[in-house]
C-alpha cells in the first residue's frame, strides 16, 4: 500500500549487483515521490571510506519502483550528487576507439604521470595529486555526475555492469549531474532502478576509458509516466531535451538519437514532420558520450529555449 505521503529514506548499500537483470532481488521498494538518500561507490568499487566492498561495474540497489510496470516511463529526479572523499582517479593511455592507428602505434606515454586526483570541494576544483611539470597549475572544475543509471532490460536479457543499452546502464553522459531528471524505459514491473559510477569531471567519449572516478553521495526521486516509453533513454537538464542513443556504431547511435528527440518533440509540442526538421536543422547538437565501451553512445539534443513558445 502507498504510504499517506512521500517519505524520505536512508539507503545504505552493504553489496552491490553486477548485472542487468530482472532476476535481480530488489533492496528497497519505493514510490513515486520518495526522496532516497544513499551513497555510490566508483567503478571499482570503492566507497566514500577509501573501501573496497563490491565488484568493479557494479549498482546499488536495485530499487523496485512500485507501479511501474513495462511500457511506462520512470522519471529519476537526480536531487542532489555531492562528493564524498577527497580523490579521484582515471586513466592515463588514450583509448584505441578515440585516436587513429598511427597514433596509437607513436604513442610514448610517460609512467611517472600519474591519474590520481586531489578534490577541493571548498574551491570547487580538482588538481593533480602528483602533477607533472606542465600541470602544476592544472585544475578542472568539480562537476559530479553519475556514469551509471539503469532499470532492468526486457524479459530474460542479462548484461554486465559496464555495459550500456535501452536500459541505460554506462551511459557516462556528462550532463546526468544535479537538476537532471533521466527518462527510463520500463522493460519489466517495479522496473529495477540502479545507479552507480561517479565521477566529479568527464569529458565527451570518456576518452581514456574512465575520468576522475569518485564515489558519490546521492539523493533522488522518481515518477512513473503511465504508458509513455520511447523504448531509449530520454533526459531533461537545466537547459536541455536530449534523446540517447546506443548501438555498435556512431553513425547507427546519430540516427537513434535524432529519430528519438525528433518523434518526442513532435509528440510534446504537436508538430508536424516539416515543422520538426526546420526545428532541428537550426538548432540540433549532438555529444558523443561514451566511445570506449560495449557500445558507443550519442546523444542528440534541442535548447528547450527554442521551444518555449510553442507550448
Amino acid at each position: 500500500m502507498a504510504p499517506a505521503s512521500p517519505r524520505s529514506l536512508k539507503f545504505e548499500p552493504t553489496a552491490l549487483f553486477p548485472t542487468y537483470a530482472a532476476t535481480n532481488k530488489p533492496a528497497l521498494t519505493i514510490f513515486p515521490g520518495d526522496v532516497v538518500h544513499t551513497s555510490t561507490p566508483d567503478a571499482g568499487g570503492v566507497d566514500a571510506k577509501g573501501e573496497h566492498f563490491g565488484g568493479v561495474d557494479a549498482n546499488i540497489g536495485p530499487f523496485y519502483v512500485e507501479g511501474a510496470l513495462p511500457g511506462d516511463t520512470l522519471a529519476v529526479h537526480l536531487l542532489k550528487l555531492r562528493t564524498n572523499r577527497s580523490t579521484a582517479r582515471q586513466g592515463t593511455r588514450l583509448n584505441a576507439n578515440t585516436v587513429s592507428a598511427a597514433y596509437l602505434v607513436s604513442a610514448k606515454y610517460d609512467p611517472a604521470v600519474t591519474g590520481e586526483w586531489t578534490l577541493l570541494p571548498e574551491k570547487g576544483i580538482a588538481v593533480p595529486t602528483y602533477p607533472s611539470a606542465h600541470m602544476k597549475n592544472y585544475s578542472v572544475p568539480l562537476r559530479p555526475m553519475l556514469g551509471c543509471i539503469s532499470v532492468a532490460p526486457n524479459g530474460y536479457e542479462q548484461f554486465r555492469g559496464a555495459d550500456l543499452g535501452a536500459y541505460g546502464g554506462n551511459l557516462d553522459y556528462n550532463e546526468n549531474v544535479e537538476g537532471t531528471t533521466v527518462l527510463m524505459p520500463v522493460f519489466d514491473r517495479g522496473a529495477l532502478l540502479g545507479m552507480y559510477d561517479g565521477h566529479v569531471a568527464i569529458g565527451d567519449g570518456e576518452v581514456t576509458g574512465s575520468a576522475l572516478e569518485t564515489s558519490l553521495d546521492v539523493d533522488f526521486s522518481v515518477e512513473i509516466f503511465r504508458g509513455d516509453s520511447s523504448g531509449m533513454v530520454r533526459a531533461e537538464t537545466k537547459d536541455y531535451l536530449v534523446a540517447f542513443g546506443v548501438s555498435g556504431s556512431v553513425p547507427d547511435s546519430i540516427q537513434i538519437a535524432t529519430s528519438q528527440l525528433a518523434t518526442w518533440i513532435k509528440k510534446k509540442y504537436s508538430l508536424n514532420d516539416s515543422e520538426v526538421a526546420i526545428l532541428l536543422a537550426a538548432t540540433l547538437k549532438y555529444d558523443v558520450t561514451e566511445l570506449v565501451d560495449s557500445q558507443y553512445d550519442v546523444v542528440a539534443k534541442v535548447p528547450k529555449s527554442v521551444l518555449a513558445g510553442m507550448k
